[in-house]
């Protein structure tokens, strides 16, 4: 079970969050990973967390202003990225080239999408993983696990009739180790979260207890 952490944008200390994150994983022996803003890449990756951009683009070297270049991000020490983030929504054809940028900077992909519908079209575009994440339970209390399994049990079935190498992640509203747990039974390989560490006064008994999970 791979527990990837977004920080998004909130205000919280990249380098608190990801320092705990290392030390977790270490002493857990679970897969965890920090996914920062752009700017902080390169020095959340210097902690030793496996680190994860939020987005790349999808162009390659050239006048792009304002683009965030795969291979930029790898340089910088990521080691996957997030395509398709229910709050920066990407064309399909942009998911495709973003996909193919990340390939080419052998950077991991998970394609987030809203229902199973979605997961079936982004498994098609061939990432490493897809990421369930109903927009209304973003940023909440109730994990999508929890919320309507049904979901999370089509997403798997979607992407598993596509390609059956794309594995699939749950996202919104988890929280607590009781949220992977119930994830992982559903099928999901992996879990998106980011308020439930990014603004905890304590970081660290979070991820413990999200890894309790696994």
């Amino acid at each position: 079970m791979f527990i990837l952490v977004n920080l998004k944008a909130y205000p919280c200390d990249p380098i608190e969050v990801a320092t705990a994150a290392r030390d977790v994983a270490e002493a857990s022996g679970a897969r965890i990973a920090v996914s920062p803003q752009a700017a902080d890449i390169a020095r959340v990756a210097d902690t030793g967390v496996e680190t994860w951009a939020q987005h790349v683009s999808p162009n390659a070297h050239g006048s792009h202003t304002g683009s965030t270049l795969a291979e930029a991000v790898a340089d910088n020490g990521a080691a996957g990225t997030l395509i398709n983030h229910s709050e920066n929504r990407l064309k399909l054809a942009d998911v495709d080239g973003s996909v193919r940028a990340a390939g080419r900077a052998d950077l991991e992909t998970i394609v987030c999408a809203n229902n199973p519908a979605q997961v079936g079209a982004a498994a098609a575009l061939g990432p490493d993983a897809v990421a369930v994440e109903p927009p209304e339970l973003i940023g909440g209390d109730v994990s999508v696990a929890t919320a309507d399994p049904g979901i999370v049990e089509d997403a798997v079935a979607a992407a598993e009739a596509v390609d059956p190498a794309v594995d699939v992640f749950c996202g919104a509203g988890v929280s607590t180790g009781e949220d992977v747990s119930t994830a992982g039974d559903l099928g999901a390989a992996g879990v998106l979260l980011a308020s439930g560490v990014a603004k905890a006064d304590d970081p660290e008994s979070v991820l413990e207890d999200l890894v309790s999970g696994i």
